[in-house]
């Protein structure tokens, strides 16, 4: 089993990545495999509605979006992690969310995120984590995803990975995190074994206004 993670920061090595590498730490000892996928300082396009994706993939193809979505495909669980970015997550990820999830919800073929599990990680020097972390959860629940939670809100304080190291309680959480993750990504995989399938969703009620 795998858990794709998300850097959201464009600061490859900095708060958030030290965050989920923390995770990580808590999933590999439950044997679950983890990878991070970077967002980097690269230039992301927001969602313009085209909807060309409800032939199969994003109309872009000069960032990640694409390969992000098949690479999720073949992912047992997600977690997105943030900056704080005057109290929302940064602008990068939420271009990124929009394109990524709009795009599954029109995919022909197996949606990427149904039923796998997800959790958000948000870093922050001081405030906005609470209403960044109300944000990224939004996505979850559209995408009928089992949320992962933990001991505590998921979050760390600093403004540097070394102080996101001194946030005892902060990386406490993020070890329960991944220990809670691991704890469904198993509990699925049994469940599935002994025969209890998916919930069939019902689809193609889509109203603009109540009548």
């Amino acid at each position: 089993m795998k858990v794709l993670m998300v850097n959201g920061s464009s600061n490859l090595k900095g708060c958030t990545f030290t965050a989920l590498t923390e995770v990580g730490k808590a999933l590999e000892k439950q044997g679950i495999q983890y990878e991070i996928f970077q967002l980097g300082g690269k230039a992301i396009r927001d969602c313009i509605g085209c909807k060309k994706c409800h032939e199969g993939k994003c109309v872009f193809n000069d960032d990640d979006v694409n390969r992000f979505v098949e690479e999720a495909r073949e992912a047992d669980g997600f977690i997105f992690g943030s900056p704080v970015y005057y109290a929302h997550p940064s602008g990068r990820l939420l271009s990124f969310l929009d394109r990524v999830f709009y795009c599954s919800s029109s995919s022909v073929d197996k949606h990427p995120f149904h039923f796998k599990p997800a959790a958000a990680v948000i870093s922050a020097r001081r405030g906005g984590t609470t209403a960044s972390f109300d944000v990224i959860n939004k996505y979850f629940t559209i995408a009928m995803m089992p949320i992962v939670s933990s001991s505590y809100w998921n979050m760390v304080h600093g403004v540097c990975p070394e102080d996101v190291m001194k946030d005892l309680e902060g990386l406490q959480t993020m070890r329960n995190i991944g220990t809670n993750m691991a704890w469904m990504l198993k509990s699925i995989a049994c469940g599935k074994e002994h025969g209890i399938e998916l919930p069939e969703v019902e689809k193609g009620v889509r109203t603009s206004f109540i009548r």
